[in-house]
Protein backbone atom coordinates (compact mmCIF):
# COMPACT_ATOMS: atom_id res chain seq x y z
CA UNK A 1 0.00 0.00 0.00
CA UNK A 2 1.55 3.51 -1.16
CA UNK A 3 1.00 5.64 1.65
CA UNK A 4 1.24 9.08 0.09
CA UNK A 5 0.99 10.93 -3.31
CA UNK A 6 4.46 12.58 -2.70
CA UNK A 7 5.53 8.69 -2.94
CA UNK A 8 2.94 7.65 -5.81
CA UNK A 9 4.56 10.69 -7.99
CA UNK A 10 8.65 9.40 -6.80
CA UNK A 11 7.38 5.91 -8.01
CA UNK A 12 6.33 7.77 -11.29
CA UNK A 13 9.92 8.64 -12.38
CA UNK A 14 11.07 5.52 -11.34
CA UNK A 15 13.25 4.60 -14.99
CA UNK A 16 13.00 0.64 -16.50
CA UNK A 17 16.65 0.78 -16.11
CA UNK A 18 19.47 -1.63 -13.89
CA UNK A 19 20.39 0.54 -11.01
CA UNK A 20 20.70 0.92 -7.48
CA UNK A 21 18.17 2.83 -5.13
CA UNK A 22 17.60 3.88 -1.82
CA UNK A 23 15.21 4.53 0.87
CA UNK A 24 16.01 7.49 2.79
CA UNK A 25 14.12 9.17 6.02
CA UNK A 26 12.83 12.75 6.44
CA UNK A 27 16.36 13.87 7.31
CA UNK A 28 17.49 12.14 4.23
CA UNK A 29 19.34 9.48 6.20
CA UNK A 30 19.72 6.05 3.94
CA UNK A 31 17.76 3.36 5.80
CA UNK A 32 18.09 0.80 2.69
CA UNK A 33 20.22 0.26 -0.68
CA UNK A 34 19.21 -2.37 -3.09
CA UNK A 35 19.56 -3.03 -6.43
CA UNK A 36 17.57 -3.83 -9.35
CA UNK A 37 17.72 -5.23 -12.44
CA UNK A 38 14.43 -2.72 -13.63
CA UNK A 39 14.42 0.00 -11.06
CA UNK A 40 10.77 0.74 -11.53
CA UNK A 41 9.61 -2.69 -11.54
CA UNK A 42 11.59 -3.61 -8.16
CA UNK A 43 10.68 -0.70 -5.89
CA UNK A 44 6.95 -1.28 -6.84
CA UNK A 45 7.29 -4.37 -5.36
CA UNK A 46 8.20 -3.20 -1.98
CA UNK A 47 4.40 -1.83 -2.16
CA UNK A 48 2.58 -5.23 -2.93
CA UNK A 49 -0.69 -5.80 -0.06
CA UNK A 50 1.51 -8.81 1.10
CA UNK A 51 4.78 -6.46 1.82
CA UNK A 52 4.18 -7.35 5.80
CA UNK A 53 3.61 -10.92 5.74
CA UNK A 54 7.03 -11.48 3.41
CA UNK A 55 9.01 -9.34 4.51
CA UNK A 56 11.75 -9.06 7.49
CA UNK A 57 10.51 -6.91 10.38
CA UNK A 58 13.72 -4.65 9.59
CA UNK A 59 12.11 -4.12 6.04
CA UNK A 60 8.82 -3.11 7.20
CA UNK A 61 10.36 -0.85 9.67
CA UNK A 62 12.27 0.79 7.16
CA UNK A 63 9.03 1.10 4.93
CA UNK A 64 7.16 2.73 7.75
CA UNK A 65 9.89 4.96 8.51
CA UNK A 66 10.91 6.54 5.03
CA UNK A 67 10.00 9.79 3.58
CA UNK A 68 12.19 9.46 -0.09
CA UNK A 69 13.48 6.93 -2.86
CA UNK A 70 16.29 7.95 -4.74
CA UNK A 71 18.16 6.14 -7.48
CA UNK A 72 21.34 5.53 -9.57
CA UNK A 73 20.95 3.87 -13.07
CA UNK A 74 23.93 2.02 -13.95
CA UNK A 75 24.43 0.47 -17.51
CA UNK A 76 24.23 -3.31 -16.30
CA UNK A 77 23.08 -5.54 -13.63
CA UNK A 78 26.67 -6.42 -12.75
CA UNK A 79 27.71 -2.31 -12.24
CA UNK A 80 24.68 -2.41 -9.77
CA UNK A 81 25.69 -5.10 -7.84
CA UNK A 82 28.92 -3.69 -7.70
CA UNK A 83 27.79 -0.19 -7.03
CA UNK A 84 25.53 -1.57 -4.14
CA UNK A 85 28.43 -3.21 -2.36
CA UNK A 86 30.08 -0.37 -2.03
CA UNK A 87 27.31 2.09 -0.96
CA UNK A 88 26.32 -0.49 1.53
CA UNK A 89 30.11 -0.33 2.87
CA UNK A 90 29.95 3.48 3.12
CA UNK A 91 26.97 4.33 4.32
CA UNK A 92 26.16 1.59 6.59
CA UNK A 93 22.39 1.44 5.99
CA UNK A 94 20.61 -0.30 9.56
CA UNK A 95 17.94 -2.45 7.71
CA UNK A 96 20.88 -3.56 5.49
CA UNK A 97 23.70 -4.10 7.88
CA UNK A 98 21.38 -5.74 11.05
CA UNK A 99 19.24 -7.76 7.94
CA UNK A 100 22.14 -10.08 7.79
CA UNK A 101 24.97 -10.94 10.42
CA UNK A 102 28.11 -8.51 9.23
CA UNK A 103 30.04 -11.76 9.17
CA UNK A 104 27.90 -13.71 6.43
CA UNK A 105 28.18 -11.19 3.92
CA UNK A 106 30.78 -12.33 1.09
CA UNK A 107 33.84 -10.27 -0.11
CA UNK A 108 35.96 -10.19 -2.96
CA UNK A 109 39.60 -9.72 -2.38
CA UNK A 110 42.83 -10.01 -4.05
CA UNK A 111 45.61 -11.46 -2.20
CA UNK A 112 49.20 -9.42 -1.27
CA UNK A 113 51.22 -12.24 -3.87
CA UNK A 114 54.03 -11.72 -6.42
CA UNK A 115 51.04 -13.24 -8.72
CA UNK A 116 47.46 -12.36 -6.76
CA UNK A 117 44.79 -14.44 -6.53
CA UNK A 118 41.32 -13.28 -6.50
CA UNK A 119 38.96 -14.99 -4.21
CA UNK A 120 35.19 -14.71 -2.62
CA UNK A 121 35.99 -15.35 1.27
CA UNK A 122 33.04 -14.80 3.62
CA UNK A 123 32.85 -12.11 6.44
CA UNK A 124 33.67 -13.78 9.54
CA UNK A 125 36.31 -15.51 6.93
CA UNK A 126 38.51 -12.10 6.76
CA UNK A 127 37.84 -11.45 10.30
CA UNK A 128 39.37 -14.92 11.38
CA UNK A 129 43.30 -14.96 11.82
CA UNK A 130 43.96 -18.60 11.81
CA UNK A 131 41.94 -19.11 8.73
CA UNK A 132 43.90 -16.39 7.11
CA UNK A 133 47.31 -17.39 7.81
CA UNK A 134 46.60 -21.59 7.74
CA UNK A 135 45.12 -20.97 3.79
CA UNK A 136 47.93 -18.28 3.36
CA UNK A 137 46.13 -15.55 2.69
CA UNK A 138 47.36 -12.00 2.86
CA UNK A 139 44.51 -9.44 2.04
CA UNK A 140 45.80 -6.31 -0.33
CA UNK A 141 42.38 -5.55 -0.95
CA UNK A 142 38.73 -6.61 -0.14
CA UNK A 143 35.31 -5.27 -1.93
CA UNK A 144 31.99 -5.85 -0.62
CA UNK A 145 30.35 -6.66 1.92
CA UNK A 146 27.85 -8.00 -0.89
CA UNK A 147 24.73 -9.29 0.35
CA UNK A 148 23.97 -12.38 -2.17
CA UNK A 149 26.67 -14.45 -2.41
CA UNK A 150 24.37 -16.41 -5.52
CA UNK A 151 24.57 -13.48 -7.50
CA UNK A 152 28.63 -12.55 -6.34
CA UNK A 153 29.78 -15.96 -7.55
CA UNK A 154 27.74 -14.64 -11.11
CA UNK A 155 29.45 -11.58 -11.13
CA UNK A 156 33.09 -13.13 -10.32
CA UNK A 157 32.13 -15.63 -13.99
CA UNK A 158 31.55 -12.57 -15.99
CA UNK A 159 34.56 -10.46 -14.88
CA UNK A 160 36.47 -13.30 -14.90
CA UNK A 161 35.93 -13.26 -18.79
CA UNK A 162 36.91 -9.62 -19.22
CA UNK A 163 39.78 -10.21 -17.11
CA UNK A 164 41.39 -13.69 -16.75
CA UNK A 165 42.65 -14.44 -13.21
CA UNK A 166 44.60 -16.77 -11.25
CA UNK A 167 42.88 -18.01 -7.86
CA UNK A 168 44.37 -21.78 -7.53
CA UNK A 169 47.05 -22.32 -9.65
CA UNK A 170 51.06 -22.49 -8.76
CA UNK A 171 52.84 -19.38 -10.43
CA UNK A 172 54.97 -20.50 -13.72
CA UNK A 173 54.94 -23.86 -12.69
CA UNK A 174 55.35 -24.63 -16.34
CA UNK A 175 51.87 -26.52 -16.53
CA UNK A 176 49.12 -24.63 -18.16
CA UNK A 177 46.11 -25.27 -15.39
CA UNK A 178 42.65 -25.97 -16.54
CA UNK A 179 41.56 -22.40 -16.23
CA UNK A 180 44.02 -22.04 -18.81
CA UNK A 181 43.36 -24.04 -21.23
CA UNK A 182 39.29 -22.72 -21.23
CA UNK A 183 40.81 -19.07 -21.04
CA UNK A 184 39.92 -17.96 -17.65
CA UNK A 185 43.87 -17.98 -16.22
CA UNK A 186 45.96 -16.05 -18.11
CA UNK A 187 48.70 -18.08 -18.50
CA UNK A 188 50.29 -17.52 -14.62
CA UNK A 189 50.97 -21.13 -14.06
CA UNK A 190 52.72 -21.51 -17.61
CA UNK A 191 54.66 -18.79 -17.20
CA UNK A 192 53.11 -16.92 -20.26
CA UNK A 193 52.40 -13.57 -18.49
CA UNK A 194 54.93 -11.74 -16.77
CA UNK A 195 54.65 -10.09 -13.41
CA UNK A 196 54.60 -6.47 -14.36
CA UNK A 197 51.54 -7.75 -17.13
CA UNK A 198 49.56 -9.47 -14.72
CA UNK A 199 49.85 -6.65 -12.30
CA UNK A 200 48.04 -4.30 -14.84
CA UNK A 201 45.70 -7.13 -14.92
CA UNK A 202 44.47 -6.93 -11.60
CA UNK A 203 44.58 -3.09 -11.35
CA UNK A 204 41.71 -3.57 -14.02
CA UNK A 205 40.09 -5.70 -11.88
CA UNK A 206 40.44 -3.39 -8.61
CA UNK A 207 39.01 -0.91 -10.79
CA UNK A 208 36.50 -2.71 -11.50
CA UNK A 209 35.21 -3.29 -8.28
CA UNK A 210 35.69 0.54 -6.97
CA UNK A 211 33.06 1.02 -9.67
CA UNK A 212 35.83 3.44 -11.27
CA UNK A 213 34.70 2.34 -14.84
CA UNK A 214 35.88 5.67 -16.27
CA UNK A 215 39.32 5.11 -15.54
CA UNK A 216 39.54 1.48 -16.12
CA UNK A 217 38.37 2.15 -19.85
CA UNK A 218 40.85 4.88 -19.87
CA UNK A 219 43.79 2.20 -18.78
CA UNK A 220 42.33 0.02 -21.18
CA UNK A 221 42.37 2.18 -24.66
CA UNK A 222 45.83 3.47 -23.30
CA UNK A 223 47.31 -0.49 -22.79
CA UNK A 224 45.42 -0.88 -26.45
CA UNK A 225 47.36 1.51 -28.16
CA UNK A 226 50.46 0.58 -26.63
CA UNK A 227 50.22 -2.57 -27.63
CA UNK A 228 49.70 -1.30 -31.51
CA UNK A 229 52.28 0.85 -31.16
CA UNK A 230 54.53 -2.28 -30.39
CA UNK A 231 53.46 -4.05 -33.16
CA UNK A 232 51.34 -6.48 -30.47
CA UNK A 233 48.64 -7.11 -32.75
CA UNK A 234 47.01 -10.20 -30.90
CA UNK A 235 47.23 -8.62 -27.17
CA UNK A 236 46.03 -4.79 -28.70
CA UNK A 237 43.09 -7.00 -30.62
CA UNK A 238 42.17 -8.80 -27.04
CA UNK A 239 42.25 -5.49 -24.97
CA UNK A 240 39.97 -4.39 -27.84
CA UNK A 241 37.35 -6.76 -27.71
CA UNK A 242 37.63 -6.90 -23.67
CA UNK A 243 36.84 -2.47 -24.26
CA UNK A 244 33.85 -3.95 -26.65
CA UNK A 245 32.40 -6.32 -23.78
CA UNK A 246 33.02 -3.86 -20.96
CA UNK A 247 30.83 -1.09 -23.18
CA UNK A 248 28.22 -4.21 -23.45
CA UNK A 249 28.06 -6.04 -20.24
CA UNK A 250 25.78 -8.95 -21.47
CA UNK A 251 24.98 -10.25 -17.75
CA UNK A 252 21.43 -12.53 -18.35
CA UNK A 253 22.88 -14.47 -15.61
CA UNK A 254 22.65 -11.65 -13.24
CA UNK A 255 19.45 -10.98 -14.51
CA UNK A 256 17.49 -13.97 -14.06
CA UNK A 257 18.45 -14.73 -10.85
CA UNK A 258 17.61 -10.57 -9.92
CA UNK A 259 14.03 -11.27 -11.79
CA UNK A 260 13.54 -14.53 -9.47
CA UNK A 261 14.54 -12.80 -6.09
CA UNK A 262 12.25 -9.77 -7.40
CA UNK A 263 8.81 -11.65 -8.45
CA UNK A 264 8.71 -12.86 -4.66
CA UNK A 265 10.61 -11.10 -2.07
CA UNK A 266 13.03 -8.48 -3.32
CA UNK A 267 15.96 -9.66 -1.23
CA UNK A 268 16.58 -12.47 0.96
CA UNK A 269 14.64 -14.75 -0.08
CA UNK A 270 14.56 -17.52 3.00
CA UNK A 271 13.27 -21.48 2.14
CA UNK A 272 13.03 -23.03 5.53
CA UNK A 273 12.97 -26.71 5.51
CA UNK A 274 11.69 -29.33 8.08
CA UNK A 275 12.67 -33.38 8.25
CA UNK A 276 11.81 -35.66 11.45
CA UNK A 277 14.96 -38.55 12.67
CA UNK A 278 14.19 -41.22 15.00
CA UNK A 279 15.26 -45.15 15.03
CA UNK A 280 12.28 -47.50 15.46
CA UNK A 281 10.31 -44.44 17.02
CA UNK A 282 12.71 -44.06 19.43
CA UNK A 283 15.18 -40.91 20.12
CA UNK A 284 12.54 -39.16 17.47
CA UNK A 285 14.15 -35.69 16.55
CA UNK A 286 12.98 -32.71 14.42
CA UNK A 287 15.19 -30.40 12.65
CA UNK A 288 14.90 -27.14 10.97
CA UNK A 289 17.40 -25.29 8.20
CA UNK A 290 17.63 -22.66 6.37
CA UNK A 291 18.36 -21.64 2.85
CA UNK A 292 18.62 -17.97 2.06
CA UNK A 293 19.10 -16.05 -1.40
CA UNK A 294 20.22 -19.79 -3.02
CA UNK A 295 22.68 -20.17 -0.35
CA UNK A 296 23.08 -22.48 3.33
CA UNK A 297 22.44 -20.59 6.33
CA UNK A 298 23.51 -22.62 8.81
CA UNK A 299 23.40 -19.93 11.91
CA UNK A 300 19.93 -20.09 11.54
CA UNK A 301 19.40 -24.24 12.08
CA UNK A 302 17.68 -25.07 14.65
CA UNK A 303 17.28 -28.40 16.58
CA UNK A 304 14.21 -29.87 18.23
CA UNK A 305 13.50 -33.13 20.88
CA UNK A 306 9.98 -34.50 20.13
CA UNK A 307 7.81 -33.85 23.36
CA UNK A 308 5.42 -36.13 22.61
CA UNK A 309 6.07 -39.46 21.86
CA UNK A 310 4.54 -40.14 18.12
CA UNK A 311 6.26 -43.71 17.80
CA UNK A 312 7.02 -43.84 14.03
CA UNK A 313 4.90 -41.23 13.29
CA UNK A 314 7.01 -38.84 11.53
CA UNK A 315 4.04 -36.52 10.38
CA UNK A 316 2.42 -35.92 14.14
CA UNK A 317 6.09 -35.03 15.15
CA UNK A 318 6.56 -32.55 11.97
CA UNK A 319 3.36 -30.95 13.19
CA UNK A 320 5.00 -30.88 16.97
CA UNK A 321 8.21 -29.16 15.22
CA UNK A 322 6.07 -26.03 13.07
CA UNK A 323 4.03 -25.23 16.23
CA UNK A 324 6.95 -24.83 17.99
CA UNK A 325 8.88 -22.93 15.13
CA UNK A 326 6.07 -20.79 15.04
CA UNK A 327 6.01 -19.64 19.00
CA UNK A 328 9.40 -17.97 18.11
CA UNK A 329 8.27 -14.50 16.68
CA UNK A 330 11.69 -13.38 16.56
CA UNK A 331 12.44 -15.69 13.64
CA UNK A 332 11.93 -14.32 10.59
CA UNK A 333 9.46 -15.64 9.21
CA UNK A 334 10.44 -17.69 5.64
CA UNK A 335 8.84 -16.89 2.31
CA UNK A 336 8.42 -21.03 1.39
CA UNK A 337 8.49 -24.04 3.91
CA UNK A 338 9.33 -27.51 2.47
CA UNK A 339 9.07 -30.60 3.81
CA UNK A 340 10.42 -34.16 3.67
CA UNK A 341 7.84 -36.60 2.62
CA UNK A 342 4.26 -36.32 0.49
CA UNK A 343 0.54 -35.43 0.56
CA UNK A 344 0.47 -36.19 4.72
CA UNK A 345 3.31 -33.96 5.69
CA UNK A 346 2.20 -31.20 3.11
CA UNK A 347 -1.21 -31.13 4.58
CA UNK A 348 0.07 -31.39 8.55
CA UNK A 349 1.91 -28.38 7.85
CA UNK A 350 -0.65 -26.52 6.09
CA UNK A 351 -3.31 -27.66 8.72
CA UNK A 352 -0.48 -25.77 11.52
CA UNK A 353 0.28 -22.73 9.47
CA UNK A 354 -3.98 -22.27 9.38
CA UNK A 355 -4.52 -23.02 13.22
CA UNK A 356 -1.79 -20.21 13.82
CA UNK A 357 -3.37 -17.76 11.16
CA UNK A 358 -0.08 -17.95 9.27
CA UNK A 359 0.05 -17.72 5.42
CA UNK A 360 3.29 -19.51 3.72
CA UNK A 361 3.30 -21.49 1.31
CA UNK A 362 4.65 -25.31 1.51
CA UNK A 363 5.63 -27.88 -1.04
CA UNK A 364 6.62 -31.06 -0.32
CA UNK A 365 10.01 -33.10 -1.55
CA UNK A 366 8.48 -36.96 -1.91
CA UNK A 367 11.41 -39.63 -2.22
CA UNK A 368 11.93 -43.10 -4.16
CA UNK A 369 12.87 -46.18 -2.57
CA UNK A 370 16.61 -45.44 -2.78
CA UNK A 371 15.91 -42.05 -0.81
CA UNK A 372 16.55 -40.08 -3.71
CA UNK A 373 14.27 -36.82 -4.79
CA UNK A 374 11.43 -37.69 -7.53
CA UNK A 375 8.74 -34.93 -7.38
CA UNK A 376 7.64 -31.96 -5.52
CA UNK A 377 4.31 -31.49 -4.43
CA UNK A 378 2.85 -28.03 -4.76
CA UNK A 379 2.37 -24.72 -6.36
CA UNK A 380 4.27 -24.95 -9.81
CA UNK A 381 5.26 -21.63 -10.10
CA UNK A 382 7.91 -22.43 -6.98
CA UNK A 383 9.68 -25.24 -9.47
CA UNK A 384 11.85 -22.14 -10.45
CA UNK A 385 13.40 -22.58 -6.81
CA UNK A 386 14.20 -26.15 -7.40
CA UNK A 387 17.99 -25.74 -6.49
CA UNK A 388 17.13 -24.03 -3.28
CA UNK A 389 14.11 -26.60 -2.24
CA UNK A 390 16.47 -29.09 -2.73
CA UNK A 391 19.61 -28.08 -1.44
CA UNK A 392 17.48 -27.02 1.76
CA UNK A 393 15.51 -30.49 2.13
CA UNK A 394 19.07 -32.32 1.57
CA UNK A 395 20.56 -30.20 4.47
CA UNK A 396 17.26 -30.98 6.20
CA UNK A 397 17.68 -34.65 6.37
CA UNK A 398 21.58 -34.53 6.52
CA UNK A 399 21.04 -32.11 9.75
CA UNK A 400 18.31 -34.52 11.44
CA UNK A 401 20.17 -37.95 11.21
CA UNK A 402 23.53 -35.76 12.26
CA UNK A 403 21.66 -34.41 15.55
CA UNK A 404 19.89 -38.48 16.31
CA UNK A 405 23.29 -39.85 16.66
CA UNK A 406 24.41 -36.69 18.66
CA UNK A 407 21.25 -38.15 20.90
CA UNK A 408 22.08 -41.24 21.01
CA UNK A 409 25.53 -40.99 21.92
CA UNK A 410 24.70 -39.03 24.56
CA UNK A 411 22.32 -41.69 25.84
CA UNK A 412 25.06 -44.37 25.64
Amino acid sequence: MIKSQHIKEQLAKLPDNPGVYFFLDKNKKILYIGKATSLKDRVRSYFNKDVINTRSPLISKMLSDFETIDFTKTDSVLEALILEAHLIKKHQPEANIKEKDNKSFNFVVITKEDFPRVLILRGRELLNNHFLNENKYDISYSFGPFPNGTQLKEALKIVRKMFPFRDKCEPQSGKPCFNRQIGLCPGVCSGEISKEGYAEQIENIKLFFEGNKKQLLKNLEKQMKGFAKEKKFEEANITKRTLFTLNHIQDVSLIKEDKLLADDSGANFRIESYDIAHMSGQNVVGVMTVVEDGEIKKGDYRKFKIKDDPGVNDTKALGEVLARRLGHIEWRFPDLIVVDGGVAQKNIIQKILKQNNVDIPVVSVVKDERHRPKEILGDKKWLKFEREILLSNAEAHRYGIAFHKQLRGKIR
